[in-house]
């Protein structure tokens, strides 16, 4: 089961919740004092649960909660809290404790709330879980002057609120760039919505992004939150920008303008708190100049501009990229990794990737599942291109 420090000055009441927790399957350690206590949290990091007495001489209750906290150590804090102290018991929930039990010990109260802590230790464990994997995801992988330089850049304006435009051709991984951007900034708590502009038709894309009222149109049936009002405290990416229709550009101007959204088929103003990031396949200026998009808007958006290169130009960045797939391809299929001869990578640099990141990670899985143990220059050749049965 979990692993639980009792902390209290009373031997009696330690001994007692040994008992209990070790009948209930728990491995129990205990601590006589605040400062034994907090020793032990500092020395082990397994910790799911700790009771801790109010009352204590020496370091009290909310001394050692309050140094858990300074020192960022993961673990749900129960305090013990007798008659005089149920007060600063719930002083201590507003500090962060997960709650707390009274004297006496109720036996019922103190295994309910031990499975509550486990329950919401459990679900914090793999929300942490799960967005290592969404971060691992959008790894932006390799060692290129370039992304380097790309790095850079988001170190230094992710803190800020500064809109960015990325630029770039299909597949080069724009969108990592972005997910990087938010990750990295104090939004990165807050709502993270992706927008693909062009593949909401141009007659949608104003009730997509802003949301629409019941009745403001045929198929509006309901009530309907945008875009801008889910991201409200993050941000919000708008991929292919370029593709967005003139009249869905002009609301958005505005809404950049005044940081207000109105729904489709209503007056009233919504105020918005919302990071935009852009990203383009196209040339936005000659889109300008052929009047296709809105030279406002480019030069609301275009605060600070990442152009993201082609795989093409960021070659010696194969190799990392190769090994990358292998791991995460295997992964997902459950199967062993392949080796890839030296004479292989270096066929893989010798193709002209049009497709990009999108079209090298196809190639890598087609690899995987069609080659032996080792993949070779040979089976590159025959791979890599469209398989021809004549």
């Amino acid at each position: 089961m979990a692993k639980i420090l009792v902390i209290d000055d009373e031997k009696a009441i330690r001994n007692s919740l040994k008992d209990i927790l070790e009948y209930e399957k728990h491995e129990v350690v205990l601590a006589e004092d605040g400062k034994q206590g907090l020793k032990l949290l500092d020395e082990n990091d397994d910790f799911k649960i700790a009771l801790c007495d109010i009352k204590m001489p020496g370091m009290d209750g909310i001394e050692v909660l309050e140094k858990v906290i300074e020192k960022g150590i993961d673990i749900r804090f129960i305090m013990i809290s007798g008659h005089g102290t149920v007060d600063t018991a719930v002083g201590a929930i507003k500090k962060g404790a997960f709650d707390f039990i009274e004297k006496p010990l109720d036996l019922n109260r103190l295994l309910i709330t031990v499975k509550n802590a486990l329950e919401v230790e459990k679900l914090v464990t793999e929300t942490k879980n799960l967005k290592k994997r969404v971060s691992k995801k959008y790894q932006m992988v390799g060692e290129s002057e370039a992304l380097e330089k790309i790095r850079e850049i988001v170190d230094k304006v992710a803190q800020t609120d500064a809109r960015i435009l990325i630029t770039g051709d299909n597949g080069t991984g724009k969108e990592l760039v972005a997910h990087r951007v938010h990750e990295k900034s104090k939004r990165s708590k807050q709502p993270f919505i992706e927008v693909n502009c062009a593949a909401i038709p141009s007659e949608l894309i104003e009730s997509e992004l802003f949301g629409h009222e019941k009745g403001s149109f045929t198929s509006a049936h309901k009530q309907r939150t945008g875009k801008f009002e889910q991201a409200n405290g993050g941000t919000i990416f708008l991929d292919e920008i370029g593709d967005m229709s003139l009249s869905a550009q002009a609301k958005v101007l505005r809404a950049l303008q005044e940081n207000k959204i109105s729904r489709v088929g209503s007056d009233k103003q919504i105020k918005v708190d919302v990071r935009v990031i852009a990203a383009t396949n196209k040339n936005l200026k000659e889109e300008i100049e052929s009047k296709s998009f809105r030279e406002d808007l480019y030069h609301r958006l275009s605060v600070i501009l990442i152009h993201v290169p082609s795989l093409n130009e960021r070659t010696e960045d194969i190799p990392l990229l190769a090994e990358h797939f292998m791991k995460q391809i295997t992964k997902e299929h459950g199967t062993a990794k392949l080796k890839y001869e030296k004479s292989a990578i270096k066929e893989l640099q010798k193709i002209n990737w049009s497709g990009n990141i999108r079209e090298f990670r196809n190639v890598i899985e087609r690899l995987i599942i069609l080659c032996n143990d080792t993949i070779t220059a040979k089976d590159v050749k025959m791979f890599a291109q469209p398989i021809r049965t004549k």
